[in-house]
């Protein structure tokens, strides 16, 4: 088993690229285990989560590459100004973690974000994409854990228009 500490940076260039297939919730974690798409098994202990594409080892001519697995994910077309930014809150209300594309927000596929669009009449997109959302500020609301909400969504009202 190959451990890694550090992404190498910048990437070498190599014919032989072989990936190290894994999902976006493992890939965020400092220390995990992968096994690379030619059998080679990895250990990561590393000070930042790795990203999609970085280069990891190179082994003679073969440069061992993270390959972030695909998900399904819905992407909501921005409107303008107030409307853009209610889809914004409304996403975020829910703490669902998004990325913003030029065909607009991205976020994963989940059965709250898609009646939410339906209650609210909004258009979405079911796409199978690399999820890579922006960073937060520190503060992650993934639903894998359970906390206490200091603001009332229940007094939060909006007339769309």
């Amino acid at each position: 088993m190959h451990l890694i500490t550090e992404v190498l940076n910048p990437v070498p260039y190599h014919d032989d690229h072989v990936a190290i297939p894994v999902d976006r919730h493992k890939l965020a974690r400092k220390r995990w285990r992968g096994k690379a798409t030619d059998g080679t098994d990895f250990g990561f202990d590393v000070p930042e989560a790795l990203n999609h594409g970085d280069c990891v080892l190179v082994e003679s001519e073969t440069a061992y590459m993270i390959k972030q697995r695909t998900e399904s994910c819905l992407i909501i077309a921005l409107g303008e100004g107030k409307d853009a930014a209610w889809l914004g809150w409304m996403i975020g209300n829910l703490h669902f973690k998004a990325a913003f594309t030029d065909e607009g927000i991205l976020v994963q596929d989940d059965f709250a974000v898609e009646q939410m669009l339906d209650r609210e009449s909004i258009s979405f997109e079911r796409v199978t994409r690399i999820f890579q959302p922006n960073k937060s500020d520190g503060q992650s609301h993934d639903h894998n854990h359970t906390h206490a909400h200091t603001n009332s969504h229940e007094h939060a009202k909006h007339h769309h228009q």
